[in-house]
């Protein structure tokens, strides 16, 4: 009969154990997402084109943090926007992604927020992609994305 009590307790505990198991993850801090800057995009450019970093490579498929400024949307109703290094009122849409521009990437929005005027400076967060890609939807092209996105202004 001395056994029972003590395999109750010990069962118990288990069990309470068990169950705070996903509250430990809780209290680890989240890993914060890594800077990348439009300078470090590209290693270089030369006959084949523009040739990705080494950084880009590393951080492909990761949360990273980039700021810039929110080329004027193609519709009003849009999840993605085209990030610029530098203020641009026209948008930098591009026919193929021959004629990428090495100071943009294009943003699409885990959900919808209202775009801000193309000269307010904002920081955007997202998974970042590379490498050609047509977007299905718009036929738009892109070399550079982040998915996922959200972005806030600075």
């Amino acid at each position: 009969m001395t056994d029972e009590p003590r395999m109750f307790l010990d069962r118990r505990r288990m069990i309470c154990a068990l169950a705070a198991l996903p509250t430990l993850s809780l209290a680890r801090p989240a890993r914060a997402a890594e800077t990348l800057g439009f300078g470090e995009l590209y290693k270089s450019f030369g006959v084949l084109g523009l040739e990705f970093s080494d950084k880009v490579k590393r951080l492909t498929g990761k949360e990273i943090k980039i700021k810039g400024f929110m080329a004027p949307p193609l519709k009003a109703e849009a999840n993605f926007f085209v990030l610029t290094e530098i203020p641009m009122s026209l948008c930098p849409f591009c026919a193929s992604d021959a004629d990428w521009p090495d100071n943009i990437l294009v943003v699409y929005l885990a959900r919808k927020q209202t775009f801000v005027q193309f000269n307010a400076p904002i920081e955007t967060q997202g998974v970042l992609e590379y490498g050609s890609w047509v977007d299905p939807e718009t036929g738009f092209v892109s070399q550079l994305r982040l998915r996922d996105a959200a972005f806030d202004t600075v």
